[in-house]
C-alpha cells in the first residue's frame, strides 16, 4: 500500500510485488518537479526486469551468492539509467531514490537496501529491524555524537548518505536471513518509520487481521501522527515452508 500522506501533493514512492520472482521492492524518490517519482519508478521497473531475466536463466535453485550478484547488477543498471536521465533532462537533474528489497527462496530471504527505507521481520512476538539506515543521523548515532533522545529532534533526520542515481558507483547493502513459517516481513519508506515508533509498528503488526488490513492500519497511523511524507508499506508472510516452495 502506498499513500501520499497529509502534506505532500504528489507521491514519489513506488512499490512492486512479484510472487513469480519471489521479489518485493520499495523505493522512495527524491528530486525537483516529478524527479522523485521518475527515479523511484525507474529503479523498481529496471530492477524487477533485470532480476526476472536473470532468474529465467539461472533457475529457482540459484546459489545465494549468485542471487546477490544479480541484485547488485540490477542495481548498477538502474543507478546508471537514473543518473543518465538526470544529466539529459534539466528538470530531472539531481533526482535519486532509496531502495529496499527482499528476494525470497525456501528458508531464506536476501534483503538489500540503499538509503533509509527499511525492512523489519516479525517472528514469534519479536520485531527486528534487518536494515541499518544509510543516513547522516545514523552515522551521528553510531559515532556517539548524539543520543537517541536527541535524534528524535534532529534537523538531519531525512539526509541520506547513499542513494541510487547520485553517483556512478553505489553499493546495495545485502544480507541473508533465515525464514521460518509465519515470519512477517515489512518493507517501508521513512514516511512510516519517521511517523510511527517501532513499538507502535509492532503492536499493529500483531493484530489478528489480514495483511491488507495491517497495511491499511500502518498507513492510517502514519497519517494520524502527521503524515509529513509519502507512506509506503509492503508486507510478505512466509507460509508453510517445504522444499521447492517460496515464502509468499
Amino acid at each position: 500500500m502506498t499513500d501520499p500522506g497529509r502534506v505532500r501533493a504528489n507521491n514519489e514512492d513506488t512499490i512492486a510485488c512479484d510472487p513469480s520472482l519471489g521479489l518485493v521492492l520499495l523505493a522512495d524518490g527524491m528530486g525537483g518537479y516529478n524527479g522523485g517519482e521518475v527515479a523511484s519508478g525507474m529503479a523498481i521497473a529496471l530492477l524487477q526486469a533485470s532480476f526476472g531475466r536473470w532468474l529465467a536463466h539461472a533457475g529457482p535453485g540459484a546459489h545465494p551468492r549468485a542471487v546477490r550478484r544479480a541484485l547488485q547488477a540490477g542495481t548498477d543498471e538502474a543507478n546508471a539509467a537514473i543518473l543518465d536521465a538526470g544529466v539529459a533532462n534539466l528538470q530531472l537533474q539531481g533526482m535519486g531514490t532509496t531502495i529496499v528489497l527482499a528476494a525470497f527462496a525456501p528458508r531464506r530471504a536476501i534483503v538489500g537496501h540503499i538509503g533509509d527505507s527499511r525492512c523489519y521481520r516479525l517472528r514469534a512476538g519479536r520485531l527486528e529491524l534487518l536494515t541499518r539506515d544509510h543516513s547522516l543521523l545514523q552515522e551521528q548515532l553510531d559515532s556517539g555524537a548524539i543520543t537517541p533522545e536527541q535524534a528524535v529532534l534532529s534537523p538531519h533526520r531525512n539526509l541520506v548518505t547513499r542513494a541510487l542515481g547520485i553517483e556512478r558507483q553505489v553499493e546495495l547493502e545485502l544480507h541473508e536471513h533465515d525464514v521460518e513459517t509465519d515470519d512477517l516481513f515489512l518493507l517501508c519508506s521513512d514516511g512510516l518509520s519517521e511517523m510511527v515508533p517501532d513499538g507502535q509498528i509492532f503492536t499493529l503488526l500483531l493484530q489478528d487481521i489480514g495483511l491488507p488490513e495491517k497495511a491499511t492500519l500502518l498507513v492510517a497511523c502514519a497519517n494520524d501522527n502527521g503524515g509529513r511524507d509519502n507512506i509506503s508499506v509492503v508486507l510478505a508472510r512466509a507460509g508453510a515452508i517445504e522444499e521447492g516452495m517460496r515464502p509468499g
